[in-house]
């Protein structure tokens, strides 16, 4: 346990519970104004598909960190986590900056992909919407060393960071065709 640093824990829940907040703030923001765009001169429209592509890696990030803490290598499990967390916090800035900047963009297909398609994006923005809190808290077991509490919680976070971080570049992928920029 000594290569954990000291964090007061209370301060480290304050600190979760803030951010979370502040992101669930920022996001509601985000859909709430979805008709309103800031235009500032610069084409963002890269953005869908590097927030993707990190999304993708994020979930090859998370299965590699699955593998090293089976194999008891805490050292690269916790390099895995870090890495993991730089590229969800890459990817909410971009999102939210690419959906500050355009409108929403409607889904295209047709046909019996669209029962496909939306199950699984209701399901992508709900968990997405509800995880963050709970990927923060079980970061803050392990990075205090309550090593255990970490363990029974990450259990069943787990998965649901990881639904989020494959679905999100497959719901990219469904979308791609119906972006106007590209169209036009």
């Amino acid at each position: 346990m000594s290569d954990y640093p000291k964090l007061n824990l209370p301060l480290a829940k304050k600190l979760n519970i803030a951010a979370s907040i502040f992101s669930f703030i920022v996001l509601i923001l985000v859909f709430g104004m979805h008709q309103v765009h800031i235009d500032h001169g610069i084409d963002l429209t890269f953005l869908p598909s590097v927030y993707s592509f990190l999304n993708a890696v994020t979930a090859v990030v998370l299965i590699y960190a699955l593998v090293q803490i089976k194999k008891k290598n805490i050292k690269a499990h916790k390099n895995a986590i870090y890495l993991a967390m730089f590229f969800s916090a890459t990817f909410l800035l971009m999102y939210v900056l690419y959906h500050i900047s355009y409108p929403d963009t409607k889904y295209c297909g047709v046909g019996f992909i669209r029962y496909i398609y939306f199950p699984m994006l209701i399901l992508h923005i709900v968990i997405a919407a509800g995880i963050l809190p709970f990927i923060l808290f079980t970061f803050i077991r392990a990075f205090t060393g309550q090593i255990d509490k970490h363990v029974k919680i990450a259990r069943w976070v787990f998965p649901f960071w990881l639904y989020v971080a494959i679905s999100g570049p497959i719901l990219y992928l469904m979308l791609r065709p119906c972006y106007s920029w590209m169209i036009n």
